[in-house]
């Protein structure tokens, strides 16, 4: 059984910064596509960044270039460095893991809020 456990969201001012970071149970990390995704209210849940077990990163283009995801494969964990935050940032993020196209497990999210 994998759990995902998500932290460090909050409320930032616009231009701001947050890390989330999502630490993974079990023994399957290592082996694992790791992505972070948002929801806003009334969205869908989008992509935001992705990173392949062999280390490979994607971003999608609202964040390039302002967020950077990183993997600890030693400590299990996943980190999202949000830099450069906007109100449309505000959603609520979750982690997911992916070790094929049907096995899939999610965090429970957490609130990233960008308000002045």
């Amino acid at each position: 059984q994998v759990q995902l456990v998500e932290s460090g969201g909050g409320l930032v001012q616009p231009g701001g910064s947050l890390r989330l970071s999502c630490a993974a149970s079990g023994n399957i990390f290592r082996r694992a596509d790791m992505g972070w995704y948002r929801q806003a209210p009334g969205n869908q849940r989008e992509l935001v960044a992705s990173t392949t077990s062999g280390g490979t990163t994607n971003y999608a283009d609202f964040v390039k270039g302002r967020f950077t995801m990183s993997r600890d494969n030693a400590k299990n964990t996943v980190d999202l460095q949000m830099n450069s935050l906007k109100p449309e940032d505000t959603a609520v993020y979750y982690c997911n893991l992916r070790t094929s196209l049907y096995n899939s497990y999610w965090g429970q999210g957490t609130q990233v809020t960008v308000s002045s």
